[in-house]
């Protein structure tokens, strides 16, 4: 076996097992920065959803609360105006999705279907727990969703969901008074989850991903090309130079030129040893003729 052969083998094999580390490395990383950058996002909803809550619940229902024994006001309900808000969403954004998901609503629309009321019974086991980022498989696409727990921190909250007894007459004439009652304090009756689906973050990421390997096995072939012609220029060809010439000079052909200098300190010296061998080996054919 040759030694360019050796050489392209060992280098081949070097840049495999580095080539395939890198892969696994940076696919992973790429992956890691896709969730990342999606759960960037949910927390983005997540933002505007606290934010309508709070401007509904410091603006809107102090306006309509005196209005409310004539006419119950959904617009007043935090959840409601944020799960609204949030639902017009531009058509872009239609895989986005923002649910106040209640295990026993007033509104039939928030009642919580059966994953999510997973989450809420997960917090309300676990009372330190503050948030869940989980996936789940959507109709076409991964989706990733992040929830937190909501609890019952005030009574004033009691008014409309203890018993019917107490609650706005509107509020029971608009929804009956069927379901939304009997929360308790502290009780976690409901979950806030935003959910935004993963596929465009791993597709950049994929993309990445391929373009990072395919310019990895660029730089190698480059690489690969240069170290070959470099290996054939400075060894292999004088190697092969001095093999030939002591080959002819071995038959007795002292006609041969002397080797020059070569490209290398290394090749060089040699080519000064096979030189004085090759004057030395003539000088005594000489003296036995």
């Amino acid at each position: 076996m040759g030694l360019r052969t050796q050489f392209n083998i060992v280098l081949v094999a070097v840049f495999l097992f580095g080539f395939i580390i890198s892969g696994i490395v940076s696919y992973g990383l790429l992956q890691k920065q896709a969730r990342e950058e999606t759960i960037a996002k949910v927390n983005l909803m997540m933002s505007a959803a606290k934010a309508v809550r709070d401007y509904t619940i410091d603006q809107v229902a102090p306006r309509l609360r005196p209005h409310m024994e004539q006419e119950f006001f959904a617009e007043t309900v935090p959840a409601y105006a944020a799960t609204t808000t949030l639902g017009r969403l531009p058509a872009e954004y239609q895989d986005y999705s923002y649910r106040e998901a209640t295990l026993n609503p007033t509104n039939p629309r928030d009642r919580a279907l059966d994953w999510e009321a997973d989450v809420v019974r997960t917090f309300g086991k676990n009372a330190d727990l503050k948030e869940i980022v989980g996936e789940r498989q959507g109709a076409q696409q991964r989706i990733l969703y992040l929830a937190r727990p909501l609890r019952i921190t005030n009574e004033g909250c009691l008014t409309c969901h203890s018993t019917p007894s107490v609650a706005p007459a509107s509020m029971i004439a608009k929804y009956g008074d069927d379901n939304g009652f009997g929360w308790q304090m502290n009780e976690v009756v409901a979950a806030q989850i935003g959910s935004v689906p993963m596929q465009v973050a791993i597709d950049r990421a994929n993309r990445a991903f391929l373009v990072f390997m395919a310019s990895l096995a660029g730089v190698f072939l480059f690489v690969f090309a240069i170290l070959n012609w470099m290996l054939s220029r400075l060894i292999v060809r004088p190697i092969r130079q001095m093999a030939g010439d002591a080959d002819r000079i071995s038959t007795g052909d002292f006609d041969v030129a002397e080797f020059t200098e070569g490209k290398s300190k290394e090749i060089s010296q040699l080519g000064t040893s096979f030189n004085r061998m090759r004057r030395s080996l003539q000088q005594a054919l000489s003296m036995i003729d």
